[in-house]
């Protein structure tokens, strides 16, 4: 497998689209990356797992597919080494990582510009387990750690 073949089968996928990160190439499905190329070194590609995948890809496949270190490796990520995995197995691993990408909650877009900035809750006098309502008469459960930006 050549980085250009990873590419062109990540690309091959509805809705893929390649940009960059960290200084390598990634692929991205629904605005999250599901793929990249080149890390650590050109040897390699990583695919952006589910945990059971992770799992299975590197027990049925071993010096093909490894976790990545820390934290990572944890929430999926899993390193292919390009020379040694099979056309068919990094298809069935790129597919499962963009599945997992386009069926993934939306990202939190960022603050528009011209907020004024975001504050903790706390400072904003809200609790955890306290409920907020909305304008559209939904309510919202406040969770430890969750922001409101002001207006």
């Amino acid at each position: 497998m050549t980085a250009n073949a990873f590419r062109r089968m990540a690309l091959g996928l509805e809705g893929a689209v390649e940009s960059a990160h960290m200084g390598h190439p990634d692929f991205r499905a629904g605005g999250r990356i599901f793929a990249t190329l080149q890390y650590p070194d050109e040897r390699w590609g990583m695919v952006k797992l589910p945990p059971t995948d992770q799992d299975r890809f590197v027990r049925d496949y071993p010096g093909v597919f490894a976790p990545c270190n820390g934290a990572w490796g944890r929430q999926g990520c899993t390193n292919v080494l390009l020379k040694a995995v099979k056309t068919d197995v990094l298809r069935a691993a790129l597919e499962a990582a963009w599945r997992d990408a386009v069926n993934s909650r939306p990202k939190r877009s960022k603050p528009a510009s011209g907020t004024r900035g975001v504050r903790w809750n706390e400072k904003a006098g809200l609790r955890a387990g306290s409920a907020l309502s909305c304008p559209n008469g939904n309510a919202l459960e406040v969770q430890k750690g969750d922001r409101h930006e002001e207006a």
